[in-house]
């Protein structure tokens, strides 16, 4: 079964199958980051290396999605969606087998990366595939409905860790990724049909020509990078709000959980906010208030890092900053697919390689400051939403479309 989206709108039924299992796939790689979350200090311990060799399993894992998402974005729109993800699904089980496996450190972080080349196929094939089923507001609405499913993941996933650590070790974890990896391989074998055909044979050449012309859109390099900075914000939190919350304001791994819980219940409320207000507020209305969220927030938490507040005071524009991805990443991602229909598997691996390699650079920075402070953690999510507030203003604000 194949399906021309641009020509038939699905049913109502079969958006929502696909809400399902594309949330899923999008939700493939957050989860896998933010499950093992709580277990970092743990994990430190027991494989008996320090902070900063730990936290490089994190930026192994987004270095791997950028690269995965390069090639398996390309390889979908010339040979189809279904057979480059069923083979990511595949590498992702092995990977989070050698995960649970790994006698150290060092070895953890290369599995880490095999288990994110898999990741990959799930996050850049579901995003290209709802730019074959839609266009227009119709695409941005359920890029918003997505943020329902897929921002389930922040929430349950450090809960579900937080828990696991009370009656297993770290590796434990990573068995339940295992299983939720070969769940997804089922679902997708049995209920994802192919909603794009192969279109042509796969040439180098081609691929750098699509890369080139998409990087030299102006409004398209404005979107992805207004998301992709905004997205480095959220991956400084991930990386360090584990060490932060923890070891500076003393919070146990299962009251961390929580916390980081209710901010991904704010992504999923922006989401759904942002679904009811597409089609009466302009999309770039829209993107632009998120972005003004996100910068407004991240002072605040800067201010509160500095000056040592109490923690509620951190939390609450923590809670903004985190939220704002809900508006930002639905209308970016809408926008910047909206021009590109026949290079979507491209257009969507370079809006994922933006997020998740600025992510990369961005790991690294919350530790500059050494263990006992916040300070380096709030200057980087601060930092980096005011360079996508830049981004967007220097070279999509003006682009010509009316959304």
């Amino acid at each position: 079964m194949t399906i021309t989206a641009e020509r038939t709108a699905p049913s109502r039924r079969t958006q929502l199958k696909f809400v399902l299992v594309l949330g899923g796939l999008t939700a493939f790689g957050p989860l896998s980051i933010d499950m093992y979350l709580p277990a970092l200090p743990r994990m430190a311990a027991d494989l008996h290396a320090p902070d900063s060799t730990v936290q490089l399993t994190l930026s192994a894992f987004i270095v791997g999605l950028a690269l995965g998402q390069l090639v398996l974005g390309p390889l979908s729109d010339a040979l189809g969606r279904r057979g480059p993800l069923l083979a990511g699904l595949v590498l992702y089980v092995v990977g989070s087998v050698l995960c649970a496996l790994s006698p150290d450190a060092w070895l953890l972080i290369a599995a880490r990366f095999v288990q994110s080349l898999g990741a990959a196929a799930g996050i850049v094939i579901a995003r290209a595939t709802v730019r074959d089923l839609f266009s227009g507001t119709a695409m941005t609405k359920f890029f918003s409905t997505l943020m329902l499913v897929s921002g389930l993941a922040p929430i349950l996933a450090p809960l579900i860790g937080g828990q696991l650590l009370n009656w297993t070790s770290w590796r434990g974890v990573f068995v339940v990724l295992t299983a939720f990896g070969a769940l997804l391989l089922a679902v997708v074998v049995f209920f994802l049909p192919e909603p794009s055909p192969a279109r042509s044979p796969l040439r180098l050449g081609r691929v750098m020509r699509t890369y080139g012309r998409l990087v030299l859109d102006r409004s398209f390099a404005g979107y992805a990078l207004a998301s992709g900075l905004l997205f480095a914000s959220m991956f400084a939190y991930i990386s360090a709000s584990s060490f932060a919350l923890q070891g500076v304001y003393g919070l146990s791994p299962q009251a961390y959980s929580v916390v980081f819980g209710v901010n991904g219940v704010g992504i999923v409320l922006a989401g759904q906010l942002n679904g009811r207000l597409v089609g009466r507020v302009r999309e770039r209305v829209l993107l632009l208030s998120g972005l003004l969220l996100g910068v407004l927030g991240g002072a605040f938490v800067l201010v509160s890092a500095l000056l040592r507040a109490p923690l509620v005071l951190l939390l609450v524009p923590l809670f903004l900053l985190v939220s704002s991805i809900g508006l930002v990443m639905p209308n970016a991602s809408s926008l910047a697919l909206a021009s590109h229909a026949r290079s979507a598997g491209a257009a969507s691996a370079l809006l994922g390689v933006l997020q998740f390699v600025v992510g990369a650079v961005a790991t690294p920075l919350v530790g500059l400051g050494g263990p006992g402070t916040a300070v380096p953690m709030a200057a980087t999510m601060a930092g980096f939403a005011v360079l996508a507030l830049v981004a967007y203003l220097a070279l999509a604000r003006n682009a010509v479309e009316a959304r």
